[in-house]
């Protein structure tokens, strides 16, 4: 949970070679900025000697930041230690577009979430290559955009969402069970806010009717896998997995019955911890400070 702060808060989420003296000099840099840690998560992943840290914090007096004029001075700082960084106003709302096919469960549950105040989002659009679930996204106040995809047409839908994207300031895009494969060309373009949920844990059971897959395999777990979208597909780096107890008793549908409660579980907890700046990229994995 965030913590309370009576007053502005931003957060900086930095990636560097580890060595010392980057949480001394990070909280120097606030401190002599009349600002005070309100959260401080971090990590030093051994095999590849990188230092992960994100640092959430306000001034003291509980006054306003100058958030471009924070990112201008830290530069000198970063160059320092050659850090990968982001620093962003905390309350500062992303504005994402859903895309989804038929299937309802994880769109209703991502509206629903931000239309209570769970999610930080601005939800700008659902896309869909099917009219179907035009109603739900009306019942929520958010516009609808039917993009409809075959093989003649998949190059246009695709400009289309990228112009989209573009126009709308788009910061994250979210798979909430878009069953379309997005060309490696797309998936290049939104590298890094462009986030799946796969309906298995991978890499096992892949492909069509995971649930029956899994459900003839006599698997005791069942789960689902939130990841970034790359150009590999189902390969991109994870965020979040969930798993569910299941036995020999439960049919096939009572699986993915069960599979649905796991995806949106795992898909919104993924989402969260991205628009609140806790995962951090690590190679062909992710690292997330909570």
């Amino acid at each position: 949970m965030t913590p309370h702060w009576p007053g502005q808060r931003c957060i900086l989420t930095l990636a560097c070679p580890d060595v010392p003296g980057i949480v001394h000099a990070v909280a120097g840099f606030l401190v002599a900025r009349q600002c005070t840690i309100v959260e401080s998560q971090q990590f030093e992943d051994p095999d590849s000697a990188t230092f992960f840290m994100r640092v959430q914090f306000g001034r003291v007096d509980g006054g306003r930041l100058d958030v471009e004029t924070l990112r201008q001075e830290f530069t000198a700082l970063s160059d320092r230690f050659q850090m990968s960084w982001r620093l962003v106003d905390a309350t500062e709302r992303q504005r994402v577009v859903i895309m989804v096919s038929r299937f309802a469960h994880c769109l209703n549950d991502l509206l629903f979430r931000t239309s209570i105040g769970e999610l930080n989002l601005d939800i700008v659009a659902v896309v869909s290559n099917h009219p179907d679930l035009g109603r739900l996204a009306d019942a929520y106040q958010v516009a609808f955009r039917h993009i409809p995809v075959t093989p003649e047409t998949k190059q246009y839908a695709e400009t289309q969402l990228l112009d989209l994207v573009r126009t709308e300031r788009i910061d994250l895009v979210v798979l909430a069970r878009y069953m379309q494969i997005l060309s490696d060309d797309l998936c290049k373009q939104l590298e890094g806010r462009a986030i799946n949920i796969h309906h298995s844990m991978l890499p096992s059971f892949k492909g069509a009717r995971p649930y029956h897959q899994a459900h003839a395999r006599g698997v005791k777990f069942i789960g689902a896998t939130a990841h970034y979208v790359t150009a590999d597909l189902d390969e991109g780096p994870i965020i979040e997995q969930e798993t569910l107890r299941v036995d020999h008793s439960m049919s096939a549908e009572e699986f993915a019955a069960h599979g649905r409660e796991v995806e949106c579980r795992a898909l919104a907890r993924a989402v969260r911890w991205h628009s609140e700046n806790r995962v951090v990229p690590n190679g062909s994995k992710t690292v997330v400070l909570q």
